[in-house]
């Protein structure tokens, strides 16, 4: 009881100074911050975007534990539990301190944390063993009356953390680009035949990040800078980014977690101002070659400055998907998009910062953790037709798929099956370099059990390599397989 207490505290008080100083926040975020990545992988392919839920839920059950464990310890002495209460909250202190966001006001959502974990417990145990039944009636009708309050601390916390109307702000929004897409053809993927649609809806948009909580920043209130190695410092509001040419661009963006076949790979057609543009704006200084960019969480990311200002980058501060403003779930109000380059190094959500240094002396999050520096996409395709152990009738069938090679293009889908000779696809209209490509072929099947197999080769001749590589530390690479079978119809 005592630590849900404490954790109900922490929450609140985090919610009057700010969510990120939540302990119980804090320390989530430390966790996945020292997670290995194999652990971080399989959590990704496992849970998908609930690996979040997965690691809150598991760090309450081990609190409880011990709180138990505490309990246990301390039925002659109220000490073991003292001092495990303390290093509790001890440790949801460090977590707060480490955090990039902390300010002078955080601290105090862990110290109210300690102290009501501490003073709890401490009046807890020396009511825990009455002598008569109504001082035992007593003692338990206000341990329920404490672990309501806590309820309702734990809830104040969180409806405070959530009183910017961020949803409001977005509603608000209009985007009228100058510059539209082109329509994306009727014959830009198969869908029928077992691709995605060419265009992902805004819900089913990928999504891998390292935020616990998803940041809440009305637009009104958004500001990014843009300093370090330029000429003329820029600060920005929302308002600014408006009253620029809008340009909307058909971009697919790939996440460098995706296993071969994985899929973490949508496309959108995203609304934004021109990056490279922006860049010149501020007049970007010789020798800056990373531009280092920051999440209003504190994450971090690093894009080779080369390619933001390469002619046809595309490279944009997006503000939209899809015709409306972006979700708060997708980086509202403002995220960065540059094609071409793994989203750890080129796509950084809820932005508020840009700086132009070097990759010699700035390390982003992910390049701390030994991650690729530059990590360009690589030339991928993945089976969608045939499923995993899917049955399907013998005889004629339509296997199906997509493939990318952003920045280059798709020149051709190969496939063969069981081992055999490989046999050109047909690729779906090509709506631009930047996104991906469907294709499908019709294969002839004997019954029983098949492995259909897929390679993509790029307009600069690159073949998709078959030797397997693990995503990270700069993507995955192989050729994805499917095994099947044909049955008799």
């Amino acid at each position: 009881m005592s630590v849900a207490v404490a954790l109900a505290v922490g929450h609140l008080v985090a919610g009057l100074v700010s969510p990120l100083a939540s302990p119980f926040l804090a320390v989530g975020n430390t966790a996945i911050d020292l997670t290995p990545h194999p652990v971080k992988d399989f959590a990704i392919r496992t849970f998908g975007e609930n690996d979040k839920l997965v690691l809150l839920g598991s760090m309450a059950v081990v609190l409880a534990g011990l709180g138990v464990v505490a309990g246990l310890l301390s039925r002659r002495s109220p000490w073991p539990g003292t001092v495990l209460a303390a290093l509790l909250g001890l440790l949801g202190i460090a977590a707060v301190l480490a955090r990039p966001t902390t300010t002078g006001w955080s601290v105090l959502a862990p110290l109210a944390s300690l102290v009501a974990g501490v003073a709890a417990f401490r009046w807890l145990w020396s009511q825990a063993v009455p002598a008569v039944v109504p001082e035992r009636r007593r003692f338990l009708l206000t341990t329920a009356a404490i672990a309501v309050g806590a309820g309702v601390s734990a809830l104040g916390g969180q409806l405070l953390a959530g009183r910017v109307d961020v949803e409001a702000s977005r509603r608000a929004i209009r985007l009228q680009p100058r510059e539209k897409a082109p329509e994306i053809p009727f014959d830009a993927d198969f869908a029928r035949e077992g691709t995605p649609q060419f265009i992902t809806p805004n819900e089913k948009f990928y999504r891998v990040d390292t935020a616990l909580t998803v940041p809440r920043l009305r637009a009104e209130d958004w500001r990014m800078r843009v300093h370090g190695m330029v000429d003329n410092e820029l600060v920005l509001t929302y308002d600014d980014l408006l009253r620029r040419p809008l340009v909307e661009k058909t971009i697919t963006l790939v996440c460098v977690s995706n296993e071969v076949g994985g899929p973490y790979i949508s496309t959108s057609n995203f609304i934004g101002v021109s990056l490279p543009d922006l860049l010149r704006e501020a007049g970007v200084r010789p020798g800056a070659d990373q531009l280092a960019t920051t999440s209003v969480d504190g994450w971090t990311c690093g894009t080779p400055v080369d390619k933001i200002m390469a002619p046809g980058s595309n490279a944009m501060l997006a503000l939209g998907m899809n015709g409306e403003p972006l979700p708060i779930e997708r980086g509202f109000p403002v995220r960065m998009v540059v094609p071409g380059l793994y989203g750890y190094v080129s796509a950084t959500k809820w932005l508020v910062d840009a700086e132009l240094t070097t990759f010699d002396t700035f390390d982003p999050y992910w390049a701390q953790r030994g991650w690729g520096k530059k990590a360009p996409v690589k030339v991928m395709s993945r089976v969608d037709r045939p499923k995993s152990f899917e049955r399907v009738p013998a005889g004629r069938f339509v296997a199906a798929g997509i493939a990318w090679a952003q920045h280059t293009g798709i020149d051709r889908v190969e496939v063969r099956v069981d081992g055999g000779p490989w046999q050109e696809a047909t690729l779906s209209r090509e709506v631009n370099i930047d996104t991906w490509r469907m294709w499908r072929i019709e294969l002839d099947l004997k019954e029983g059990n098949h492995t259909v197999e897929c390679r993509a080769t790029d307009r600069k001749g690159t073949t998709q390599t078959s030797e397997r590589a693990a995503p990270i530390p700069d993507g995955a690479t192989g050729w994805h397989s499917m095994v099947f079978t044909s049955v008799a119809g």
